[in-house]
This record gives structure tokens, C-alpha cells and sequence, in this order.
């Protein structure tokens, strides 16, 4: 190792950024991370979206145990498993009503896996009912579903799909449901929620009879950050599926399970979709798990139809990550976790609310629950953003960590290239006392970057 290399860096593991210098996380307890030098870190990003129950219970680990010494593993085209069963069985009771009586659960090692799934099960629906021209999903801008091929071909984050353009299938992406940047510059509710009907014009021009569904996040995760939809969205986007015979997709890989205080954000809707993609909170980490929660009828048309769906992973119905999440459900409901979301999520809400009047440089606030996104500007009236040279949210970042908060910095949701925002998504046990340790970290780091900023006329 050379006398320039850094040594938090250096070594065979493979990073994220090369550019950047990562601690090593010792520990989790709680809300809180320890690095190997004893540098304590509130998770108020809930490392991603993805630990809802907090860091380091015990009784977590020790199910895993158990099932490993048990069972450590079979391939689930020659077994099922007691655990992954009743995992299934616990996770369509979550489910809305279309789920009931017949509904079916595909487990899987993530949320990518889980969209690449949901893909493939929209398509052989169609071919199991003789409807081969049916094969596109449409999906919005501004969206993310995932890294593999499959799911990075619906998403429509600009900067991670930039780099693999020829690899991917186009399939056509319509607006954003984004009140703050609206597509169509609109204000709700004399918009008449044209960003939804963008799907209906989208059919008619494109051959409805071609596509095979619509897959859209309920409350938008990382690329635009905790955008809430206006009331009446979700129910226009599924009464337009329905009369088109689409099958309608809703990726709850960051809200689903509690994450926005009801099982699934779908639910605040009354929505009722015909497949549910969940990740990340299924677990809350503990182990690399996801699923895809598909209704009575795309079941009971493969089961009676071919009888056999065209595709499997490898660890799907994982018995160990069954285990896992099978714990975390049982220790969310012993603690009553989903209720505390709500209250929490209004106490975080109004504080954030609060900074943002206290700095010009943060334009929104927006969220449900404990998902809630920043969003940083270079001037608040005209809401135009920071040059994108100058990567606020990795200023605001970077202080916030040296603040003692952990958050999750995205670029390009303006535009897909410029637009800076901070989401946050704290495990469902925060207190009171841990909110406001987290708003005084982003409040230090805030006004950091804002003087930052201003010295260099990133701000008017």
C-alpha cells in the first residue's frame, strides 16, 4: 500500500465509489450505528430505507440461528419449507382484499429480484390467457425499481440508466406524479390529475393490447424522494389499468410494511393492485429478503393454466432470510411497531417543516410516515436547482455524518441530472428525544452548506 492510499479503502472488497472514503461500521443498537473507531451515528436514513425495526435485537439473530441449525437450506424446486410458508401466509394477511383466498407470495433475496419477478409474471398472464402481444410494462420517469436489467428498463432514474442505455428494453415511461416540479406546470387540484391521465393518452396512442401493466411506487422512493400523490392518483392510475386490462404493479420495496404507518402505502388509497413488491423493511436487514405478493387472480391463471411459472432464483424461499423475516413480523406486531409510525412520522414532519422556514436552501419537505425527503434549491421562489457540480446533497451529507446523522444523499431529481435531496427514513422505534438530536445534525449540516453555498454563489 502506497503512503497516499487510504486504508479505510484499501483492500479486495469492491466499493460503490472509489472517490469516496468509507468507515467501518463496528455495531447497531437501536437507532444508532458504531464505527470501528467509536464514532456513534444516528441512522436516521434507516441505512437506505431498509431497518425499520432497529439495529442489533438479539431474538432476530438468534431465529436465524436456529433455522440454520435446523435447515440451513433446499432448493425450492424440490421443497418447501414450514418457515417460508407461514412467512407467506403472514404476509398476505397484510395484504388488501384481492390477496385473500387464493393470493400467492414469491420470495426472493431483494427488492430487484422481486421486480424482475413481478416482469416475468406479467407477461406469462398474458400468455397464459393467449394474449402474446401483450409485452411491455410501462412505468413513469423519474422512477426506480431496481439494478438488474429487467428492473433498471422500468425505472427512470437518468443517471443509473445513462451507462447500460444499450442493454435495456424501452417500453415508455410517462410523467411523474410530482406536485412540487409538475411536468405539465399545474397546481393541484386544477390539474385535474393530468399526470395519471398521461397513462390513459399513453395507451391510446401506443396500442393498449400491446402492454401488460403499469409498475409505479405508491410514494416515491429514492429517485425523487418521498413525493406523497395527490388524493384521487392512485385510484385514477388503477380504474385507467383496470379498463385497459393492464395489470397494475405497486413497487412498495421502500414503503411497504409499515413504512408509511399501514401495511402497505396502497392501503391509504384503498387500492388494490394485482401484484405488491416489497424488500428492504421485510427483513429490516436482518437478511437479504424480498417478495412479490401477487393476487388471487394472476395465481389461480398460472395454476390453472400452464400450471408452472418459467422462473426461480436460486435462494428463493431462502429458509434462513424466511426466518428473519418471519421474527421481524412477529416483533412488530408484539411491540405494536406500525403504530407508532404515524405519530412519529408528524413529530419528524413538523420539525422538518420547521427547517425548512429557518433555510432558504431547502425548497420542500414532503413524506408519510417515516419516509420523508429534502429537497435542497438554489433559489426557493423561482425553485430552480444547484448547479449540479456542486453535489449539495453530499455537502449536507457529509456534515450531517460528521454531526453524528446518518442520511441518504440522491442527485437529478429535477431533472434526472440536476436536483439535490436528502431522504430520510428512520427505524420505526425513533423517540422524541432522537428526533430532535436528528433535526440538530441536519441542522448544523444545513446551515454548513448553506454558508458554503452562499461564498461560492450557489445561492441567490
Amino acid at each position: 500500500m502506497s503512503g497516499d492510499e487510504n486504508p479505510m479503502t484499501a483492500g479486495a472488497l469492491f466499493p460503490r465509489d472509489f472517490q469516496r472514503r468509507y468507515p467501518l461500521a463496528a455495531r447497531g443498537e437501536g437507532c444508532w450505528l458504531f464505527t470501528d473507531e467509536g464514532k456513534k451515528v444516528l441512522d436516521a436514513a434507516g441505512s437506505a430505507a431498509v431497518v425499520s425495526i432497529g439495529h442489533g435485537i438479539a431474538r432476530i439473530g438468534q431465529a436465524m440461528a436456529e433455522q440454520a441449525g435446523k435447515l440451513a437450506f433446499v432448493h425450492s424446486s424440490e421443497f418447501h419449507t414450514r418457515v417460508a410458508e407461514e412467512l407467506a401466509e403472514r404476509l398476505l394477511a397484510l395484504a388488501p382484499p384481492n390477496f385473500q383466498r387464493g393470493g400467492r407470495v414469491l420470495l426472493t433475496s431483494g427488492g430487484s429480484e422481486a421486480t424482475e419477478t413481478a416482469l416475468k409474471l406479467c407477461r406469462q398472464y398474458f400468455v397464459e390467457r393467449g394474449e402474446e402481444r401483450r409485452v411491455k410494462i410501462v412505468s413513469r420517469r423519474q422512477s426506480y425499481h431496481g439494478a438488474t436489467l429487467g428492473a433498471l428498463s422500468v425505472s427512470g432514474n437518468v443517471a443509473r440508466r445513462e451507462p447500460f442505455l444499450p442493454l435495456l428494453s424501452e417500453w415508455g415511461h410517462i410523467a411523474p406524479c410530482y406536485c412540487y416540479r409538475c411536468p405539465f406546470g399545474l397546481r393541484y387540484p386544477q390539474c385535474n390529475l393530468g399526470c395519471a391521465d398521461e397513462l390513459e393518452s399513453f395507451l391510446e396512442n401506443d396500442d393498449a393490447e400491446t402492454v401488460t401493466g403499469f409498475i409505479f411506487e405508491p410514494i416515491s422512493g429514492a429517485t425523487l424522494g418521498a413525493v406523497v400523490p395527490p388524493e384521487g392518483y392512485a385510484a385514477r392510475i388503477a380504474e385507467i389499468c383496470r379498463r385497459h386490462g393492464l395489470l397494475l404493479v405497486a413497487d412498495e420495496t421502500m414503503t411497504g410494511v409499515g413504512r408509511t404507518g399501514k401495511p402497505f402505502a396502497v392501503d391509504h388509497w384503498g387500492v388494490e393492485p394485482d401484484m405488491i413488491v416489497v424488500g428492504k423493511g421485510v427483513a429490516s436487514g436482518y437478511a437479504p429478503l424480498g417478495a412479490v405478493l401477487v393476487s388471487s387472480r394472476v395465481a389461480e391463471t398460472i395454476a390453472h393454466g400452464s400450471g408452472r411459472f418459467v422462473h426461480g432464483f436460486t435462494y428463493s424461499g431462502h429458509p434462513v432470510a424466511a426466518a428473519a423475516g418471519l421474527a421481524v413480523l412477529d416483533y412488530i406486531h408484539e411491540n405494536q411497531l406500525f403504530a407508532r409510525v404515524p405519530d412519529a412520522g408528524l413529530e419528524l414532519g413538523h420539525a422538518l417543516e420547521a427547517l425548512r422556514d429557518e433555510f432558504p436552501i431547502i425548497g420542500d419537505v414532503r413524506g408519510l410516515g417515516l419516509l420523508w425527503g429534502i429537497e435542497f434549491v438554489r433559489d426557493r421562489e423561482s425553485r430552480s436547482p444547484s448547479d449540479p457540480r456542486l453535489k449539495v446533497a453530499d455537502l449536507v451529507f457529509q456534515a450531517a455524518y460528521e454531526a453524528g446523522v446518518l442520511t441518504y444523499p440522491i442527485h437529478g431529481c429535477a431533472d434526472g441530472k440536476a436536483g439535490d435531496h436528502l431522504l430520510l427514513a428512520p427505524p420505526f422505534i425513533i423517540s422524541s428525544a432522537e428526533i430532535e438530536v436528528l433535526v440538530a445534525g441536519l441542522r448544523t449540516a444545513v446551515e454548513h452548506a448553506a454558508r458554503i453555498l452562499s461564498s461560492s454563489g450557489g445561492v441567490q
